[in-house]
């Protein structure tokens, strides 16, 4: 499906053809959670949030206005019902001292993970995810995993481009830092 069939079904259920929301539901549900449950990590209220995130879309389409992609329209409305919950229901987690952070080789780093086989790096990058933020999370899911530009970044989270980019790569420097003490303490 593209854009253009996008915007063919989203006319259609402005119209009144609520049929015409299956395709778009269908097209972007694994999207949709993907970037839930990397923010919320519970499969069960991943599910739960992106039925409302879709219900919330299909109530608010007379609404789109069409300014960016509906995939981004749909990104938003996914990334702040995740963390509308998650400060509902404060998860906790670790931060780690920005002068630690400065003090980590990220070259190093590389060639330490790199030295890994395929299972055990997998092992430490998902653990090293696993201590950011659900606000972090987002950003890594959104430019890494979903190949979204700073720009459309800055559109979904309602950050500032520079913003963006900054936070990414202060993400980076902090997942190296965890990704190093995490192999440190395997050695030990």
């Amino acid at each position: 499906m593209t854009q253009q069939a996008d915007t063919f079904y989203i006319d259609q259920v402005i119209a009144g053809n609520s049929a015409a929301y299956a395709p778009l539901v269908e097209r972007y549900r694994h999207m949709v959670y993907s970037l839930v449950v990397r923010i919320v990590h519970t499969d069960a209220v991943a599910e739960e949030i992106s039925q409302d995130v879709f219900v919330k879309a299909y109530q608010s389409l007379p609404g789109f206005q069409r300014k960016a992609q509906f995939s981004t329209w749909l990104y938003r409305i996914a990334y702040n019902a995740s963390i509308s919950y998650t400060r509902k229901h404060k998860q906790e987690m670790s931060s780690i001292d920005d002068r630690v952070i400065n003090n980590y080789s990220e070259s190093e780093v590389q060639d330490n993970v790199m030295g890994l086989n395929e299972e055990e790096q997998k092992k430490v990058i998902a653990g090293a995810l696993e201590t950011l933020n659900e606000t972090d999370r987002a950003l890594v899911e959104l430019f890494y995993l979903r190949d979204k530009r700073v720009e459309e970044i800055a559109v979904i989270t309602g950050l500032t481009q520079s913003n963006v980019k900054v936070k990414l790569h202060r993400i980076r420097k902090r997942l190296y830092c965890t990704i190093e003490t995490m192999l440190e303490m395997e050695m030990t």
